[in-house]
This record gives structure tokens, sequence and C-alpha cells, in this order.
């Protein structure tokens, strides 16, 4: 939901000028969560933190950038894939080896790619298409928010909450000093600024329950099975935004989901 909201947001003024209502917000909130949940700050805290933020600060910069100049429909599963396959990749480095049915849903995950990429004839004259500039975005955003899987992992779980805080101040940071750099520092105004506001609180829950889940179970498998929020953010986009989609993008789409299922399951 959170995606959605930004997305639609990023439609109506630059993406920056979202994030930076969007993040201090979410900041402001996950202190507030953080000193009720308790828990140790340590130098690996905010270390790994800081780093999650940077990473989560262009993820959803681009993120948000494809979804503001793409079809929601097409960008946010195939960003998904990329989300879940990064982890994996992270695995394979380390020493993990997937069975059959992830390597199957790799291959599963490529022909997706290819088959929600196809633009029907006519697209070229509509105002939200799947153009080179938004692949781009989107593979971006992606690995970026793939590597914040991997990166907040790695703080310490007596940390609770804070290294979300320290991801989240990086971030804020970071984005504020973009948007410095790019004349982008204005706030926007009316209904992008209710729905940046609405963005940062969605963001928020979504973190914290990211977090817990990561600290409960394994990366590999927390990782993929976060990937599955596209459903959400698709489904959104066809009944609120009627966005079409053809055979052959629906049908990739799909398999986009088949094939998180499938690494996850592997």
């Amino acid at each position: 939901m959170s995606d959605f909201v930004g997305g639609i947001a990023s439609r109506r003024v630059a993406a920056l000028r979202v994030v930076i209502v969007s993040y201090p917000v979410a900041m402001v909130l996950l202190i507030f969560l953080a000193l009720g949940f308790g828990g140790t700050v340590t130098t690996p805290a905010v270390v790994w933190g800081a780093l999650c933020g940077v990473s989560q600060a262009f993820g959803v910069w681009w993120f948000y950038a494809a979804l503001g100049s793409g079809p929601i429909s097409v960008v946010s599963p195939l960003t998904a894939i990329l989300v879940a396959g990064v982890p994996v990749g992270v695995g394979l480095a380390l020493g993990e080896r997937p069975s059959g049915v992830a390597y199957a849903g790799i291959g599963v995950a490529l022909i997706a790619v290819a088959l929600v990429s196809r633009e029907a004839k006519g697209d070229e004259d509509r105002p939200h298409r799947f153009t080179k500039k938004v692949a781009w975005l989107t593979v971006g955003a992606g690995l970026a928010f793939g590597l914040n899987f991997v990166l907040i992992d790695q703080a310490p779980v007596e940390a609770r909450l804070w290294p979300l805080v320290f991801a989240r101040v990086a971030a804020s940071l970071l984005v504020i000093g973009i948007a410095l750099a790019s004349a982008n520092l204005v706030v926007p105004r009316g209904i992008p600024l209710k729905l940046a506001l609405a963005a940062g609180v969605l963001d928020t829950i979504a973190n914290v329950a990211m977090l817990l889940a990561l600290q409960a179970s394994l990366l590999s498998l927390t990782g993929v099975l976060i990937s599955l929020y596209p459903a959400a953010t698709v489904a959104l986009a066809m009944v609120v935004l009627k966005e079409r989609v053809t055979r052959w993008q629906a049908g990739g789409m799909v398999l986009a989901l088949a094939a998180v299922a499938m690494i996850a399951v592997g």
C-alpha cells in the first residue's frame, strides 16, 4: 500500500519531493516505537542501520520515480524479482546452495521479465509506459531494496528497532541533500502532501514488520517471501487506476509471483 500511495504522489510531483516528506515522518515514528521497544544501541546497530538507510534512500527514490513514470502493475512485479534475487545471490556467495526448484524459479523469473516488459500495439500513446528509463529505474530500485534486506539482517537482534531508526536518519539526510543539490527541496502541498504523509506511516509499519520477520527467520527465506508484496500493489493499480495489461503481461506477472514462490521454496 505504501508503494502504491507513494507512486501516485510521484505522478503529481517529483519523486524526491515525496520522499523528503515520507522519510522524515517515518523517522520520527520509528524513534517513538524504538523507545517503546527498548533495545541496546551498539556500534554495529548504528553502522548496519546507516548503510541500510543509504540503500533504502536510493531504492525508494528510484522506485517512486519508476512508479510515477511507468505502469505500476508492471514495475512492481519486476522490482520484486530483483528484491528476491539479491538475498539469494548473497546466500550463494556465502556458501548457500539452493535446490533445483530455486534454480528453476530463477529461469521462470527471466521469462516473466521478458513477458511483462512487452508492450502492446498502441502503448506508445499511453502516458505511463514501460520505457528504457523506467526499466533502469526499476532495476536500480530492485537491487537497492534487495541489498537493504541483506544489510539490515546484519544488525544485532538485541538492538530491536534502533537499526531502523539509524537507517531512516541516514536516508533522510541523504535524500534531503540530493533534493537540495537538484533544486527539489520543496515540500509538496495539497493531495501530494497527504499522500506522502500516508506513505510515511504505511512505510513505518512495513519496515517494523520486515525487521521482526528477518530477526525471526532466515534471510534467504524471509527476503523472498516479503517480495510477494506486488500482489497488493498490482491489485490496487488495476482496481483504482484501471490500468490495462495485455495477456502477455498478465501471464508474466503470474510467472513473476510463481518465480518468487519457487525461489522461496528452494
